[in-house]
């Protein structure tokens, strides 16, 4: 069996001298952080040295993870897909988030074109602090015509400057777009090599140094095979594409091949599959007369769960906003360290213009909490203070009965940010979810304390009813 990557069988390899140029105390803590990812094998000065180049190497292979990591693009222009080390995120932080790129069809006029790359590029939505954005562009060749596409990719790499992939089966089609579509110095993901074109494809991939895409629609072992003999012959960016089949059993047969390649590659240290995975749910677009709002739904729907069984790329159709933002909500849930609460650093807060005579009202630090906290309340006009309490990133109700959330931390706030200096009145409102603290904050603090509501939408009319100052 090959050697596992565990604390000990790391640090056997470091030099083990405790010499601190990692900006960490010894080795040992070191070999942790290289386990969890929070530092590379480039963070240890010592290691560098031509005496420890053995040990370079084999710390080098003993913390790659099991599926490789695949760069499509050039310079800040960059995706990175796969990287994965293991199967449930619970085990250990995922990395690389599924990379989701946009179609763009060469039989749409050039109008559109452009309009749709500037679209996908410009993408940009707000949640918890966070902005999702689309990543790449995909440039289909619907027509068959290889000139066509080349002026198509052209005119894609003009109007946009995110990652691209080549989608065409022809390769003649590949090589006229890489020659002649402005985009072989862009290195685009080539899709994709079949048991019928791989030798083309591959050579493309070659002569331009492009990763490629290997397609073998519902077949896991026509998949092994055409991965041997691209590596035998020196390709090793590649993607792997089982199909996306998206009606009845067809789509329990394809959920089940992402699943058995990803454990095939994790558990039992298959070479032969451990590469991204890429999946397209704009399949379900295929068809005469779909209704547009059903068929959003539907690619939404396909492509969370693609996305929540292994799959490293995505290529939808869609760019209706209520149907990218649950897969782009579930991809940044999915790809947050399970480990550690999502946070906003604890303080003061000054919503719009608030007065000696303004709310002062208290949140945790929460991201979700905090920033429907502080959207509610400016979309709302309120000018107040919002004071955010360190819950150790922990919601309201949680962190109340966790004991994260307390008196005595309401005290240390008001302190640390002067909150008795800003307002003449000493009235707090906090979170109905919080009420059972009312007491003990009003004897902490010798404030009065409203217990406000329940959700941060009727703070308004709460404060209309209730904030008085005599």
């Amino acid at each position: 069996m090959s050697e596992k990557a565990t604390l000990l069988t790391v640090y056997q390899y470091l030099p083990q001298i405790n010499c601190g140029e990692c900006d960490v105390p010894s080795c040992m803590v070191f070999a942790s952080k290289l386990l969890n990812r929070e530092a590379t094998l480039e963070d240890c000065p010592p290691l560098k040295d031509p005496k420890y180049k053995v040990q370079m190497a084999r710390l080098a292979e003993l913390l790659a993870p099991p599926i490789k990591e695949v760069a499509i693009g050039v310079g800040g222009n960059v995706v990175k897909i796969g990287g994965k080390e293991v199967m449930y995120r619970h085990e250990l932080t995922y990395h690389n988030p599924t990379a989701i790129a946009i179609d763009v069809s060469d039989k749409m006029d050039d109008k559109k074109i452009v309009e749709r790359c500037k679209a996908v590029e410009a993408f940009t939505l707000v949640r918890i602090g966070e902005y999702l954005k689309l990543d790449m562009i995909a440039a289909r060749c619907a027509s068959k015509d290889p000139e066509r596409f080349a002026l198509v990719t052209s005119l894609i790499a003009r109007s946009c400057k995110l990652p691209l992939i080549l989608c065409s089966f022809d390769p003649k089609v590949l090589k006229v777009a890489l020659e002649k579509g402005e985009v072989a110095d862009r290195r685009p993901l080539l899709y994709a090599a079949t048991e019928d074109n791989w030798k083309e494809v591959s050579e493309l991939s070659k002569k331009y140094d492009c990763p490629m895409a290997v397609f073998a629609p519902n077949n896991i072992t026509l998949l092994k095979s055409l991965i041997k003999t691209l590596e035998a012959i020196g390709i090793h960016d590649m993607v792997m594409d089982l199909g996306a089949y998206t009606d009845g059993r067809l789509l329990k047969e394809t959920i089940n091949n992402l699943v058995m390649v990803r454990r095939a590659a994790i558990q039992r240290s298959d070479k032969d599959v451990n590469y991204p995975i890429m999946a397209i749910p704009a399949t379900v677009w295929i068809g005469d007369k779909l209704d547009p709002m059903t068929t959003s739904y539907r690619e939404a729907y396909i492509a969370s769960l693609f996305m929540n069984r292994y799959a490293d790329l995505l290529i939808m159709h869609t760019l209706d906003v209520w149907a990218l933002l649950p897969v782009l909500t579930l991809r940044q849930n999915i790809y947050t360290d399970p480990r550690k609460p999502v946070s906003v650093e604890a303080g003061l807060r000054t919503i719009g213009s608030p007065d000696t005579e303004a709310p002062v009202l208290l949140t945790t630090n929460f991201s979700l909490t905090y920033y429907t906290v502080a959207n509610d309340i400016e979309s709302s006009g309120i000018d107040c203070y919002l004071l955010v309490v360190d819950t150790e990133g922990l919601a309201v109700e949680v962190s109340v009965a966790g004991g994260q959330f307390t008196s005595a931390g309401v005290k240390d706030l008001f302190s640390s940010v002067g909150i008795e200096e800003k307002v003449k009145h000493r009235k707090l409102v906090i979170p109905g979810l919080a009420a059972r603290l009312k007491g003990d904050i009003e004897d902490t603090t010798n404030w009065e304390v409203l217990v406000g509501p329940r959700d941060s939408s009727q703070i308004k009319g709460f404060l209309a009813k209730n904030w008085t100052i005599n």
